[in-house]
């Protein structure tokens, strides 16, 4: 899954000795913490925002299967699935501190980290003969990745039968994602093997089961689901059919929402897409109902859909389907009516700019003028919608001197300077992506250095509660122009290792470490393993192993090693760890996990161990979860579902986690419970 399943407050539960373990569905790897954001919705603008309870800790949510619990009969209520999936955590008001860095990197790492390939590239360390020989590379990774006849033959026949004969919610629950990651292969006529095995579960009497299938299909993308996913997302006589009963669940509208937008975000066909566009428009313009989960399921959906642009034959603008100019028409005319929920409001200027890739200039500056006017100074907008047309901006805009683009940087320095607290850091984000970013006008050195030089004032002279923003935002525009081919700023690297070396306090090391990590800044190589030695924060120490990966610093490796065997008391540090071993091409601990995986009692200790072996994972990993999968005897349920766990993930079909198409750039603050949940009952609770 995403990363398991295992709920986000299960680790912050174990930290603080919370009581009360229940069964979970998801879990995700988001950094040091695992916390989803309790209460979402931002401040101002009066009334409740959307609901996202979430436990205490600072970072996003763990991996794992869900506790073994009850089954929850039937479908037909739309609550929380089996019940609570996590330890009480006490109200919002006692949670963690969401203007945090550490929750925006959490939702946004996986870009940066790519961890798949850093496995497949099989330790191949920069610097060496090897590196410079694509033949040895090459090499390293077809012997360290799974091939295809060990995938079918190995892995998938033990995940068929486990979802033929098992019947832990723990196991089902787990293998029904791995399926869908591993994907089938298609025959001659285009069926799909794993689509009506999936399929069958949609009715299970565990909610729990029921809305990860739904998902499940729209992981593994296969169109022969849209017309079942399109029946569950509008609760049609076929959907309730499916599902068994008079009424589907809100949750499991909500999932097949989101498998929608998968399905729409894999698929070469745009007829499909044109289909999966009609059903989350019809939708969306049906009367609100009095949870906003479906429908911001399916707002988010649509910007993973990309109908192909207006070929110029006199196509129905008024037709959301026809084309992508209609269909950012159609966003622009829901974002624009004030009528409209806010919640699910908030999530479309997200929507739109991931769909102006490809688009015209005058798309472009429509959209832009649309979300520069939502953030002016007069605005009336609340401002989670304000938050989320910031990060939209920075997707739209880059360095170059068009007015469009001008406009952008200047409205977010702005709002850096005098926008609500949340709004500030997302500012400074948007500035660091849209440096980075050059345009195909004129200007862009100069735009590139007016982003860098507000962010280094930031960074140097700026209020101490933003300058761990401005340090990510400094390594996220030099990380986006070394990838863009150019030439970092010396300067700006420079800055941040002074930062880091003259930083104290936990949040500050950690937010300069992943900065210095994601700008990939080889010299702060020693400075990083000093902070590593000496810091006593476990919390800390995970950020800095993680930038230690990221960095690409192979002689650390002994030295993370050894934390990760004496973490396994730790979850959240061995986690962490792990991620840096995988980053480093390490796989020497890959037996030594799959022993403690079995011998682990506790559910935030398979959880941990269970993400490691898929951070690190590879193909020798697989014989061993495989008999671990099978094995009946002195293992638990949950520790044999986190096996299957982890081969998803060690087989999965995409090189980045399948729910990172949502979780990028998205405003966690405008979340819904399906979205991420008490317990870890959200979709991006799922590894």
């Amino acid at each position: 899954m995403k990363n398991f399943l295992i709920c986000t407050a299960l680790l912050a539960g174990a930290t603080l000795g919370l009581q009360g373990v229940s069964n979970a569905h998801g879990g995700t790897y988001r950094g040091p913490g695992d916390t989803v954001p309790p209460g979402g919705g931002g401040g101002g603008g009066g009334g409740p925002g959307p609901s996202t309870p979430g436990p205490s800790s600072p970072g996003p949510s763990t991996p794992g299967p869900s506790s073994p619990g009850p089954s929850t009969p039937g479908p037909s209520t739309g609550g929380p699935a089996a019940g609570p999936r996590g330890p009480s955590t006490g109200p919002a008001a006692s949670g963690p501190d969401l203007t945090l860095w550490e929750f925006w990197w959490g939702f946004n790492k996986d870009k940066y980290l790519n961890l798949k390939e850093a496995i497949h590239s099989g330790g191949v360390a920069s610097g060496t003969d090897e590196f410079f020989n694509p033949g040895a590379k090459d090499k390293a990774k077809n012997a360290l990745k799974p091939s295809e006849e060990t995938i079918r033959n190995k892995v998938v026949p033990a995940i068929k039968e486990a979802l033929e004969k098992e019947r832990a919610n723990d196991i089902i629950d787990a293998s029904l994602i791995a399926l869908a990651k591993i994907g089938d292969v298609r025959t001659e006529d285009g069926s799909s093997e794993f689509e009506p095995i999936i399929s069958k579960f949609l009715g299970d009497s565990s909610q729990q089961i029921a809305e990860t299938a739904a998902v499940s299909l729209g992981i593994l993308a296969n169109e022969a689901s849209i017309e079942k996913l399109k029946s569950l997302m509008l609760d049609t006589p076929d959907g309730r059919k499916l599902v068994g009963s008079n009424q589907v669940a809100m949750r499991t509208r909500a999932f097949s929402a989101y498998g929608l937008g998968l399905i729409g975000a894999r698929t070469t066909k745009n007829d499909a897409r044109q289909t999966i566009m009609k059903a989350l428009v019809d939708l969306l313009d049906k009367p609100d109902m009095s949870q906003p989960d479906v429908k911001v399921g399916a707002m988010l959906a649509i910007g993973l859909v990309p109908i192909d642009n207006d070929s110029g034959e006199g196509g129905d603008a008024n037709d959301p389907s026809a084309s992508r100019q209609a269909q950012l028409k159609w966003l622009k005319r829901y974002f624009g009516d004030s009528n409209k929920d806010y919640r699910i409001r908030a999530h479309a200027p997200t929507s739109m700019a991931k769909l102006l890739a490809g688009a015209s200039p005058e798309e472009k500056q429509g959209v832009a003028k649309l979300l520069v006017e939502a953030i002016g100074k007069n605005s009336k907008e609340r401002d989670v919608v304000q938050q989320t047309c910031v990060l939209a901006l920075g997707i739209i805009g880059d360095s170059d001197k068009d007015k469009v683009d001008a406009d952008i940087r200047e409205s977010l320095k702005r709002v850096s300077d005098d926008g609500e607290l949340q709004t500030k850091n997302f500012a400074m984000i948007s500035l660091g992506q849209v440096g980075g970013r050059p345009g195909q006008g004129e200007g862009n050195e100069d735009g590139q250095k007016e982003c860098r030089n507000f962010l280094l004032t930031q960074l140097t002279k700026g209020k101490n509660h933003l300058k761990p923003w401005a340090g990510i935002a400094v390594g996220v525009m030099e990380r986006a122009l070394l990838d863009a081919g150019l030439t970092p700023s010396a300067t700006a690297k420079e800055n941040l290792r002074e930062a880091l070396k003259d930083s104290g306090s936990p949040e500050s090391v950690g937010a300069y470490s992943i900065a210095c990590g994601i700008a990939k800044d080889l010299e702060a190589k020693e400075l990083l393993l000093h902070k590593f030695e000496k810091t006593g924060d476990d919390n800390t120490k995970g950020h800095i192993a993680v930038a230690i990966g990221m960095i690409e610093a192979r002689d650390a490796i002994p030295v993370i090693q050894k934390v990760v065997l004496d973490s396994k008391y730790k979850p959240d540090l061995l986690k962490q760890t792990a991620v840096a071993l995988g980053l480093l091409g390490d796989k020497e601990l890959v037996p030594e996990l799959i022993t403690l995986l079995g011998n682990a009692k506790s559910l935030a200790s398979q959880a941990a161990i269970a993400s490691g072996l898929g951070f690190i994972g590879d193909s020798r990993s697989i014989d061993p979860l495989v008999a671990m999968l099978k094995k009946k005897e002195g293992l638990t349920d949950t520790a044999r579902g986190f096996a299957s766990v982890a081969l998803g993930i060690v087989c999965d079909k995409e090189l980045l986690p399948w729910n990172a198409k949502l979780s990028a750039d998205m405003n966690y603050r405008a979340s819904v419970s399906t979205l991420q949940g008490e317990g870890g009952t959200g979709i991006l609770d799922i590894l």
